[in-house]
């Protein structure tokens, strides 16, 4: 075929998407940089550690199909040593923050092994009752205050420079650790790690039969995803100035499951939409008290039965339904 003259070559139809889609993160960071100058920055930082909680619960959950009701252990656990190492020790704030995701990483290890064991309602079980077991603890160890907590604890000075005091300074080091920490699940999940994880499960009998060893894979995307949850976790510390037994509730638990479900399992957007979405209810609808719950419960109903996929997934399927792919 000959070619007209003048005429200009034809783009890849991939090339405009690939513009697109550098367009939409060129806004998404101007939007993150503005936000503390538009919003409360204390709710954004609130948003934001749930959101890295949820992405550690999305990587387990939505990859490796394990559904843990025991995670708190591993966000409230790194608040609990991050506090202490930073109020009784007088460590600085980065060596609290990777002290809290060290034991998070380890205790991680060592509860994932045990649970692993099991596998659909039995492992959820055997978390449900780790966490539990932990927060026992929690309650009656004296370095951890008790009902009280770790109150008070010092931001400081990161790396000796960065006053953390200031609110917007803090903002952003928690959008950059948010960041790294998304960073590394996005890596994890985009790996031949993370398709192993996706092939277990979608049948393990079968990734077994191929010779993966399926335990060794699931111990270590419980390792990661525990640390995930303590680098949040500790990060949550030093917004709050407070570690106490909310973090190493149940509900809790429960709650980072929700923003997983809502914003969508099994994608990477879905767990900060979801954390977006739960803690502004939370910050806006605050004055119904009780009601919240009921709210809460009303809307995993509705996801559950209405939008299965979650928020992002909806969309991610429409929009691949409008494209006809």
């Amino acid at each position: 075929m000959s070619k007209i003259p003048g005429a200009l070559p034809a783009r890849p139809a991939g090339s405009s998407l690939g513009v697109s889609r550098g367009l939409i993160l060129v806004a998404v960071a101007a939007a993150l940089l503005a936000a503390p100058f538009v919003f409360y920055p204390v709710m954004l930082m609130k948003v934001l550690c749930f959101a890295l909680f949820a992405t550690a619960v999305n990587l387990l959950l939505g990859y490796a199909g394990l559904l843990s009701f025991g995670h708190a252990m591993y966000f409230g656990g790194a608040a609990y040593v991050c506090a202490y190492a930073r109020k009784e020790l007088g460590w600085t704030p980065e060596a609290s923050i990777l002290a809290g995701v060290a034991f998070s990483a380890v205790f991680g290890l060592l509860t994932g092994l045990l649970s692993i064991r099991r596998s659909g309602i039995y492992f959820a079980m055997v978390t449900l009752a780790l966490g539990q077991l932990f927060y026992f603890l929690c309650l009656q160890s004296p370095a951890t205050g008790g009902e009280d907590g770790i109150q008070s604890v010092p931001r400081g000075l990161l790396f000796g420079a960065l006053d953390l005091e200031n609110n917007v300074t803090l903002y952003y080091f928690v959008l950059a650790v948010t960041g790294f920490g998304m960073l590394a699940a996005y890596r994890a999940i985009n790996s031949p790690f993370g398709q192993i994880l996706t092939a277990i499960r979608e049948n393990e009998p079968r990734a077994i039969s191929l010779g993966y060893r399926v335990a060794w894979f699931k111990a270590l995307a419980f390792t990661l995803s525990a640390a995930l949850a303590g680098l949040a976790g500790a990060t949550k510390v030093l917004v709050f100035q407070l570690a106490s037994l909310t973090d190493v509730s149940a509900p809790m638990s429960g709650e980072v499951v929700l923003m997983t479900l809502v914003g969508g399992m099994g994608t990477v957007l879905g767990p900060v939409v979801g954390a977006a979405i739960i803690v502004s209810m939370q910050n806006y609808l605050a004055d119904v008290g009780e009601w919240l719950i009921v709210i809460q419960g009303l809307i995993f109903i509705a996801t559950v039965s209405l939008f299965r996929r979650g928020v992002v997934g909806e969309i991610a399927a429409r929009l691949r339904r409008g494209r006809g792919t």
